[in-house]
């Protein structure tokens, strides 16, 4: 279990001053590298994994490898929940004694409740500081492609209005697609019946899955995680600017999968960068323990 962590301090102590006018907020869902927030002046409110009957905040008091450990267990099935209100509430009042604009860019809300929460939560500043809410249709490291984009804009002394032109600009240009080893968590979510994962299972089928609008959807099935890892390659040959990419996936330490993944899209994007990163416990209890994915950020064109 993790004990006390820094990142408290991300979310309700600044120990400098905003640099530009508009304070940027998001939730734990967003996948930065140690360090990045910080030194973004990102604000991060955690979700809450729900374990039965136990309630752990997202990046302070449960990690990936936490969850992980959990899961190889007879532990009950995970549950990912937004924010609480007061969350909120208390984040916003913070950031209004120092600015009267927040940018608050939230994991999709086909997958958590986090931008219902959030703009529950700015209703108590109505009025007095503008705060504006953006779902970002996407999750992990899509979430913190957005959120680091506006903090670094922000940092720069742009004004509201221009950060979220472009922030929205921006979410059509990001995807993700990924395949899982089990349908049971795809089946406890909603997005297949019971009969097919059961099917599935027996089959070893390996559903590719691609967040579309918001929400993860099977995209098509394959039987061996040779044909899934070369599925993933297919889909980003498809693009002709790469401008941000990642590999996610269970372990901290690249697998032979995502190690295999990495080789073949260096070697037909050489200029490129494949960093291979852990997914949180947020999108865990969407897709499993065992999911492997591709994030790919387009790019902009004027």
């Amino acid at each position: 279990m993790m004990g006390d962590n820094p990142i408290i301090t991300i979310l309700f102590h600044w120990s400098k001053p905003l640099s530009g006018n508009v304070a940027i907020v998001t939730d734990s869902a967003a996948y930065f590298a140690p360090g990045e927030a910080e030194s973004l002046n990102i604000n991060i409110a955690p979700l809450q994994i729900q374990i039965g009957s136990d309630k752990f905040l997202d990046g302070i008091e449960i990690d990936s490898d936490e969850l992980f450990r959990r899961l190889g267990t007879d532990a009950p099935f995970p549950i990912s929940l937004s924010p609480s209100l007061a969350t909120f509430e208390k984040l916003y009042t913070k950031l209004h004694k120092q600015t009267d604009q927040i940018l608050s860019i939230h994991t999709s809300s086909h997958l958590s409740q986090t931008v219902e929460k959030a703009q529950l939560g700015s209703e108590t500043l109505l009025g007095r500081c503008t705060i504006e809410i953006i779902d970002s249709m996407t999750t992990s490291v899509g979430l913190g492609i957005l959120v680091k984009r506006a903090a670094q804009l922000a940092q720069h002394g742009a004004t509201m209005d221009e950060i979220v032109r472009l922030v929205r600009g921006m979410i059509p240009h990001i995807y993700l697609v990924f395949y899982v080893e089990t349908m049971e968590f795809l089946e406890r979510g909603g997005r297949i019946g019971k009969a097919q994962a059961i099917l599935g299972s027996m089959l070893n089928i390996k559903p590719i899955l691609f967040m579309e609008d918001g929400d993860i959807i099977p995209l098509e099935k394959v039987r061996t995680t040779e044909k899934a890892v070369d599925k993933l390659f297919e889909f980003v040959t498809e693009f002709d600017n790469l401008e941000q990419t990642a590999i996610i996936q269970r372990n901290k330490i690249p697998n032979k999968e995502a190690h295999t993944l990495q080789t073949r899209l260096l070697q037909s994007f050489p200029k490129s960068h494949f960093p291979i990163i852990q997914y949180g416990p947020d999108l865990a209890t969407h897709v499993g323990p065992n999911a492997l994915g591709v994030v790919v950020y387009e790019g902009l064109t004027f």
